[in-house]
């Protein structure tokens, strides 16, 4: 099957279904994190995020993209600001707002894997891992 015609930022032009077999790891990474791109363009990125049970991933950041979280299943512990000493917890049904530039760490505090739909509106590289926040 040919993939759908695309605008000039990288969008189908049609209705198009992505099935899980179809979205790709070929996207920035970070430690402790396993991120499935469905859809890329220039200022979109939408994806599948898991994260193992009891997993803290690395620091880092979405530059100049603000994501938007949706805790499909398991639990989503997010730590932010000077020292990472805000803390939100988000249980399945929860969103989560992340703004651009805003160091962060996800952890998994449970005992199962959690699923988590992303989706981030921006531009420059999605994925900015970094050695850690501002100290607190």
């Amino acid at each position: 099957m040919e993939p759908p015609a695309s605008d000039e930022r990288g969008a189908p032009t049609e209705v198009t279904l992505i099935r899980p077999a179809d979205r790709s790891r070929g996207t920035a990474q970070t430690p402790g994190m396993d991120r499935e791109q469905a859809l890329a363009t220039d200022g979109l990125w939408s994806g599948y995020v898991t994260t193992a049970p009891g997993m803290a991933s690395g620091w880092h950041h979405h530059n100049e993209f603000d994501s938007v979280i949706y805790v499909l299943s398991g639990a989503l512990r997010m730590e932010s600001g000077p020292g990472g000493q805000h803390i939100v917890d988000a249980q399945p049904g929860d969103f989560v707002f992340v703004p651009r530039h805003a160091v962060h760490r996800e952890t998994n505090p449970t005992d199962q894997d959690a699923g988590l739909i992303v989706t981030r509106i921006g531009s420059g590289p999605a994925v900015v891992n970094t050695d850690g926040p501002e100290p607190g």
